[in-house]
C-alpha cells in the first residue's frame, strides 16, 4: 500500500535545516545512553526551525525536541521519529545596555561569562549548568533555588503548526523550576533578558566560587544528568535535600549493571561504562521507593524519559510502570 504521506527526509530538506537520518542518540545524551533517532534536525535560525515544526505537524512520526539534553533520558531502544535539537547551530547573541538577546541554543556557561564579562549581574547562578538558554527557560532552571526566569523580559517560540508567538515573561508563568511553556506543544527559539549593572571583578569572583564549589560537590568526570530529583519545598523544611534524602537512606553508591548512585552527590545517577536506560530507571525507583518508605515523601523526577514512541514523562513515571516493587537484594554496593 502506498503511504499517504510524503517522504519524511524530503520534507525535512525542504527546510533547509541540517539533517542527520538513522541518529545515534548516544552522543547527544548527558548520560550517553540511547539508540537510534529517524533523523535528527538542527536548525540556524529561527524561520527554518519554525518550518521544521510546520512540516512535522502533518506527520505521522513524534516529533521531540531538545537542546543539549542535559534533563533528558533517550530509551535505549532508540526514537520512532525525528528529533529537532536546538543547539549550537542557533547560538548567536547581542548585549546592549543591561539588556542581551540571544538564540535559543547557546551554551549556558559561555552565555553567563559573557555576561559577566560586560558587568552585568542576575544569572551568575547558571554559570556551571552544561545546558543550552532555551532549554533553561523551558524549566526555569538555575542553581542555589534561583531561576533564570527572573531575567528573562520575552520569549520567542514556534508552535506546532510552525506561527512565531512571542511571551512576555508574565505568560511564561516562571515558577520553581517550571513554566507554561512545558505545557505548550512549542519550542523556544529566542530570548530577550534584562539584567543588573553590576562589578565585573565581583561578578567573576562570584562566578569562580560558585564553579569551585560545583567541582567539590558534583561528578564531573562520568555521565550524567545532573541533580535527578527534583527539590520538594516541603521535604527540604522537614528532610532535607533529595541527595540527603538518599544518602541518608544507604543507597550512596548502590549499582544497577552500569549505572551508579554517585558516592560524590547522592542526587547524581552516573553512567560508569555501559549503562542502559533501564538501568537508570532502576535506580530511579529504587531511590523512589526507598526514601518514599522512610521518609512518607514521593521525591519526583527532574530528568524527563523520551519512549521510542514519543511519550515524554517524568523519568520516575516509566521507573515504576518498569520495575514496580523494587528487590533491594538484587542491587549491587548496599
Amino acid at each position: 500500500m502506498t503511504s499517504p504521506f510524503p517522504d519524511l527526509f524530503g520534507v525535512l530538506e525542504s527546510t533547509g535545516a541540517r539533517i542527520t537520518r538513522n541518529a545515534d542518540l548516544t552522543p547527544l545524551s548527558r548520560w550517553k545512553i540511547g539508540g537510534r533517532a529517524l533523523a535528527l534536525v538542527e536548525p540556524s535560525s529561527a524561520k527554518e526551525a519554525a518550518s521544521v515544526m510546520a512540516v512535522m505537524s502533518d506527520r505521522p512520526e513524534p516529533l521531540f525536541i531538545v537542546g543539549d539534553a542535559s534533563n533528558v533520558l533517550f530509551d535505549s531502544a532508540g526514537f520512532e521519529g525525528v528529533v529537532l535539537r536546538i543547539s549550537r547551530a542557533m547560538s548567536q547573541m547581542t548585549i546592549s545596555g543591561t539588556s542581551a538577546w540571544a538564540q535559543a541554543g547557546i551554551w549556558m556557561p559561555l552565555f553567563t561569562r559573557r555576561i559577566g564579562c560586560e558587568g552585568l549581574s542576575g544569572i551568575e547562578h547558571t554559570i556551571g549548568i552544561p545546558g543550552t538558554l532555551g532549554g533553561l527557560i523551558l524549566m526555569n532552571g538555575g542553581s542555589q533555588r534561583k531561576g533564570v526566569g527572573l531575567n528573562v523580559k520575552s520569549v520567542l517560540c514556534a508552535d506546532e503548526a510552525g506561527n512565531l508567538f512571542t511571551l512576555d515573561q508574565e505568560a511564561c508563568g516562571f515558577a520553581y523550576r517550571t513554566s507554561t511553556l512545558q505545557t505548550r506543544r512549542a519550542v523556544v527559539l529566542e530570548a530577550d533578558l534584562e539584567f543588573e549593572a553590576g562589578n565585573p571583578s565581583e561578578i567573576r569572583s562570584e562566578m569562580i566560587s560558585i564553579m569551585a564549589s560545583r567541582r567539590a560537590k558534583f561528578p564531573k568526570n562520568l555521565p550524567n544528568c545532573g541533580s535527578t530529583f527534583l527539590s520538594d519545598p516541603a521535604m527540604y523544611a522537614t528532610v532535607g535535600a533529595p541527595g540527603k534524602a538518599i544518602e541518608e537512606a544507604g543507597l550512596k553508591g548502590a549499582r544497577c549493571n552500569g549505572a551508579q548512585i554517585s558516592p560524590l552527590h547522592a542526587n547524581f545517577l552516573v553512567n560508569t561504562g555501559g549503562a542502559t536506560s533501564d538501568d537508570i530507571l532502576y535506580l530511579i525507583a529504587l531511590i523512589r521507593q526507598t526514601v518514599q518508605e522512610r521518609t512518607g515523601y514521593f521525591m519526583d523526577c527532574e530528568v524527563r524519559h523520551v519512549a521510542p514512541d514519543g511519550r515524554i514523562r517524568p523519568a520516575h513515571e516509566p521507573a515504576e510502570e518498569r520495575w514496580g516493587a523494587v528487590d533491594l537484594t538484587k542491587v549491587a554496593g548496599l
